[in-house]
């Protein structure tokens, strides 16, 4: 039973992969805009404009070009040998194993391909992304680990506080931090700590984990630059946690072990640490890895305003030149890491309460 359930949701998440594949690429394909244009600048004449259509398949039917960008991505995929037809494989670019061949294509074992990005010189996409994700990460664990620390913590003094006007004040604030957009927050914390109030925290309107020193030489670690950022990305979560902590926890409270555990003679700090909030957790473990998820997503605007340099920014530059590859390789990773986090909480939800069903 437990092959079949693996297998369901491993099928389930590579059409969730295709879907998104499918519909990033036709949006894309079908939107106002030409790459070609856009990869030549205002330097462009005619002749070169058709070499780079012809170089990148610019000029095949929209439905050609996406079954070549499937064939790419595939690990197992088939490649004709004739140069001069477009060939996104080459043995001495990038490795492959090969499986069988002929005189005219070949068939090959190898690592999804993402291409090239259109405005980098030709640098593979999956550089591009690898560049940035770490980034992107650090920022992302920062975030929910602040979310994690406040929402709790807040969580169990609004239940210790019940129906209390520290409660309901904690209720109206977190009500206010799940409603404000993203980008909102950062724009309004940016300007305030960062440059209204700068002289006093020496924290920067922009800027990303490592800096350029002053001569241009190498870069420096410059952790302060995390703080706004990861502060913003972790408002929304910390509200959720902070609901979700206080109703989680007035339930398990109303349990009879617990009122056992008074009968006993131990302190409220001893049921509420002991027994309380380690019952209470359960329901937060898979919020908060949904969160985990959302937020290496949702850091576009955030990462973008703040001038982080993570994957969130890169999208936005290549969405304003039209630079179809990376957009599709960062939505394509983002879309399988929310997919693998899921599948993960899976199993460990499982192992923290037996009752549930893989």
């Amino acid at each position: 039973m437990l092959m079949k359930d693996l297998f369901s949701k491993f099928f389930y998440a590579f059409l969730t992969l295709f879907g998104v594949v499918s519909l990033v690429f036709f949006l894309f394909n079908v939107l106002p805009g030409d790459p070609a244009q856009m990869m030549m600048g205002q330097n462009e004449s005619l002749e070169q404009l058709e070499l780079v259509k012809k170089k990148y398949g610019f000029d095949l039917p929209v439905s050609r070009q996406y079954l070549l960008y499937l064939n790419d991505l595939s690990p197992i995929s088939m490649h004709s040998k004739d140069q001069s037809s477009i060939s996104y494989l080459s043995k001495d670019k990038y490795s492959a194993f090969t499986l069988i061949q002929n005189k005219s294509y070949v068939l090959v074992l190898k690592w999804p391909y993402l291409r090239t990005s259109y405005q980098k010189r030709g640098k593979k996409v999956s550089t591009v992304i690898a560049e940035t994700f770490s980034n992107t990460f650090v920022l992302a664990v920062a975030s929910i680990f602040i979310a994690i620390f406040l929402g709790v913590l807040l969580g169990v003094v609004a239940t210790l506080l019940y129906n209390t006007w520290i409660d309901r004040w904690l209720q109206f604030i977190s009500t206010i931090g799940m409603s404000v957009p993203s980008f909102f927050s950062a724009i309004l914390f940016s300007w305030f700590f960062g440059f209204l109030y700068h002289d006093y925290t020496g924290l920067n309107m922009s800027g990303s984990l490592y800096e350029m020193d002053d001569f241009g030489e190498g870069s420096l670690l410059q952790l302060k630059n995390l703080i706004l950022p990861a502060v913003v990305l972790g408002i929304r979560p910390i509200a959720l946690i902070i609901q979700l902590m206080r109703s989680s926890l007035l339930e398990v409270l109303s349990q009879e072990y617990i009122k056992t555990a008074y009968s006993k003679g131990l302190s409220t700090f001893q049921v509420i640490f002991n027994h309380g909030i380690k019952n209470a957790l359960n329901p937060l473990v898979t919020v908060i890895s949904g969160w985990f998820a959302s937020l290496l997503a949702g850091a576009v605007f955030v990462e973008y305003i703040f001038g982080w340099k993570g994957m969130g920014k890169e999208i936005v530059t290549a969405l304003n030149t039209l630079d179809i590859p990376v957009i599709i390789g960062i939505v394509l990773t983002l879309s399988s890491l929310f997919i693998l986090i899921n599948l993960a909480v899976d199993f460990l939800y499982a192992q923290l309460d037996p009752k549930v069903k893989l």
